[in-house]
């Protein structure tokens, strides 16, 4: 009796606990460069020009991203303003609902307790917790293809729930392109060949329905580009999606093995429970869930350009077997093995020494430089930044909590289930308070000398831009308005317009931002005057 009132009680300490981890300190911290301001700034300027049905970046067209994501930011900054929070608010959000959502899936599929372990490890793990503190596209893009993927396995039964796996997909292409699509086809082609045995998976009526549904979505924005822009857009957008499978962007070509490392390490706790779990025995959903992970990792692995969130998709069929895994061995169906004790014991030491090696670098940069070669991370250390020195204790805190769940686990249900909501709590916890704490101060060293120098700017009848780099924070916290230029520079690209700035007939003063390491191209530039140096940025101004 105890237990159902308990259980009762799961769907609000869930929804809970994602408001206290998701939303508190959102706005505490400058907005990364470049994918956080990147979509924070399209929002922006959604924002100020009203115009929501084409995608800008410094009021020229950005086919890179369909608009749903920003979209919603955009809705965010209506009511909350154009700051870090709005920017932010939209995935903490979906963090909230993501839990909510594996808690019902996971009820649904076994039963309130697995539900509950499932939201629990993926609440309690390092990359997706971090992800929905954060303003880039992936979690929310990541939840519909997981819907679709459900649903598609609920149609298998019940043949109706074909509509909303086709509406979810449709929504996934419109948050971040065809590559939505792409895993569904490819997780469901997949599962046709691999357990069905080429047999019929989906009526030719589910099929029509699917395809209805999911292109009706995707023609909300697909279809208005075409018939108001043209042709032009959407193959520039294409393109670049083909571009970006094919062809190493700079700075991210990774070995193969990459999101393979990236999911272990990135996913503690739950790498460590789900990994092996892949290489069991899956039924029902768990078949999808494991061909998901499969479909994710394989796909993107051979993608040529490698980053972090592009396996992120991966998050979802791996913190499903690790809470399968932890389920069976709450119920006794699995027995705990040395592995999990060393994987747990070794990968969580890495990360509290990391933890701890961070705060005692900003503590000890004098000493670090030295061993420094690159000039512009040498000039970042010199940001004056405080530190307390009671930030070491956030990782060694984490590590002896870490410890004790370990060598205290005990083989009784009520043991294990302390277990199971303190190294999930504990990591949830420990990554809240450094990123309280910790993060405004690492940013300081990365970002803050030149965000300070674009917001002193705001406000002024002046031209702010980049040289050397890429970036989009100027635009964003300079908060250049629209239709600030003159009416020439409309049809120019963005490498144009800069140059344009640099070279061409100004109309109002120009200021200039570039890095230590790439100053040299531009010191004896005719056109440009030093303002200063700080922390690696270096601050230039137009001559005439």
């Amino acid at each position: 009796m105890r237990i159902q009132i308990q259980q009762k009680y799961y769907p609000l300490i869930i929804l809970a606990l994602g408001v206290v981890f998701f939303f508190p300190f959102l706005g505490s911290v400058h907005l990364f460069d470049w994918d956080e301001i990147n979509f924070a700034e399209s929002a922006r300027e959604m924002v100020l020009t009203g115009n929501y049905s084409k995608v800008q970046i410094d009021y020229k067209p950005f086919w890179e991203k369909p608009p749903l994501f920003f979209w919603m930011q955009a809705g965010a900054m209506q009511l909350l303003g154009i700051n870090e929070f709005a920017a932010r608010f939209s995935n903490a959000f979906i963090g909230c609902i993501t839990l909510w959502v594996l808690y019902l899936i996971g009820t649904r599929i076994r039963n309130a307790n697995f539900g509950l372990i499932w939201a629990l490890i993926y609440l309690g793990s390092f990359t997706p917790h971090l992800y929905f503190k954060s303003g880039i596209i992936d979690p929310t893009f990541n939840l519909f293809i997981f819907l679709g993927i459900y649903f598609s396995y609920r149609a298998q039964t019940k043949p109706k729930y074909i509509w909303l796996s086709g509406i979810f997909i449709g929504l996934s292409i419109l948050t971040k392109g065809p590559v939505g699509g792409l895993i569904w086809g490819l997780t469901a082609i997949s599962y046709w060949i691999l357990y069905n045995k080429f047999t019929k998976l989906f009526t030719f009526k589910q099929i029509v329905f699917f395809s209805v549904a999911c292109i009706a979505i995707a023609s909300l924005w697909l279809a208005n580009e075409l018939i108001n822009n043209g042709f032009w857009f959407f193959k520039e957008f294409i393109q670049y999606q083909v571009r970006l499978f094919t062809t190493p962007d700079a700075g991210h070509g990774q070995p193969f093995y990459y999101h393979f490392l990236v999911v272990l390490l990135g996913c503690f706790p739950m790498s460590i429970f789900g990994i092996p779990a892949l290489a069991s025995k899956q039924e029902g959903f768990g078949k999808w869930m494991k061909i998901t992970f499969w479909v994710v990792m394989i796909l993107f692995s051979i993608v040529t350009t490698k980053i972090v969130h592009y396996s992120s998709m991966a998050y979802f069929p791996l913190s499903f077997m690790a809470a399968s895994f932890l389920y069976d061995w709450l119920s006794g169906k699995k027995t705990w093995n040395k592995w999990l004790t060393f994987g747990l014991i070794f990968i969580g030491t890495l990360f509290s020494l990391l933890l701890v090696a961070v705060p005692l670098a900003g503590m000890n940069t004098a000493k670090i430089i030295p061993y420094i070669k690159d000039a512009f991370a040498v000039k970042n250390l010199n940001a004056v930044v405080h530190w307390s020195g009671f930030e070491v204790l956030i990782g060694l805190t984490y590590f002896t909590i870490l410890l004790v769940l370990i060598l205290r686990k005990k083989d009784s249900t009520e043991r294990k289930w302390v277990f199971i909501s303190g190294i999930t709590l504990s990591t949830a916890i420990c990554l809240f308070v450094f990123g309280a704490i910790v993060v405004p101060k690492i940013e300081r060293y990365t970002q803050g000398a030149a965000i300070d120098f674009y917001e002193s700017k705001r406000g002024q009848d002046v031209y702010v831009g980049v040289i050397g780099f890429k970036s989009f924070a100027h635009l964003f916290y300079f908060q250049k308005q629209p239709n600030s230029a003159p009416a020439s520079t409309s049809q120019m690209t963005q490498e144009e317009f800069g140059q344009w700035l640099l070279n061409g007939s100004v109309d109002k003063p120009v200021f200039f931002v570039t890095r230590i390491d790439r100053y040299k191209e531009y010191k004896n530039h005719p056109n440009l005057e030093f303002i200063e140096e700080k922390n690696g940025f270096v601050f230039l101004k137009r001559k005439n």
